[in-house]
């Protein structure tokens, strides 16, 4: 049974950083691409950031490229996001996922398994 288990969230001001860790077990972490989804209230669930198996690969939205960071560590089968410059529109629960494949990808259907999710709140 996979397990994925999002920490990190909080209350941050704008301008603040946080870092998201999401600890995976149950497969082997190495064999997976991992990626991390948002949902703000009242809106639809949208993808933030994507790394392939080994962490040469990655992706990032148009709205958090340049401030968030996605990287891996396949000892410690845990992967994190870097948030850095945080804005209140990044406010939302963070979730964590884990791909069908090695490959790093942005469709969410293509995520077999998701975390319970962290909240991130950014005040003005």
């Amino acid at each position: 049974q996979v397990q994925l288990v999002e920490s990190g969230g909080g209350l941050v001001q704008a301008g603040g950083s946080l870092r998201l860790s999401c600890a995976a077990s149950g497969r082997t972490f190495s064999n997976y691409g991992m990626g991390w989804f948002r949902q703000a209230p009242g809106k639809e669930r949208t993808f933030v950031s994507a790394i392939n198996w080994s962490g040469g690969n990655t992706y990032y939205a148009t709205s958090v490229k340049g401030r968030f960071t996605i990287s891996r560590d396949n000892a410690k089968n845990t992967v994190y996001l870097q948030m850095n410059s945080l804005k209140p529109e990044d406010t939302a629960v963070y979730y964590c996922a884990q791909n069908r494949r090695m490959g790093a990808t942005t469709l969410s259907s293509e995520y077999e398994y998701w975390g319970q999710g962290t909240q991130v709140t950014v005040s003005s």
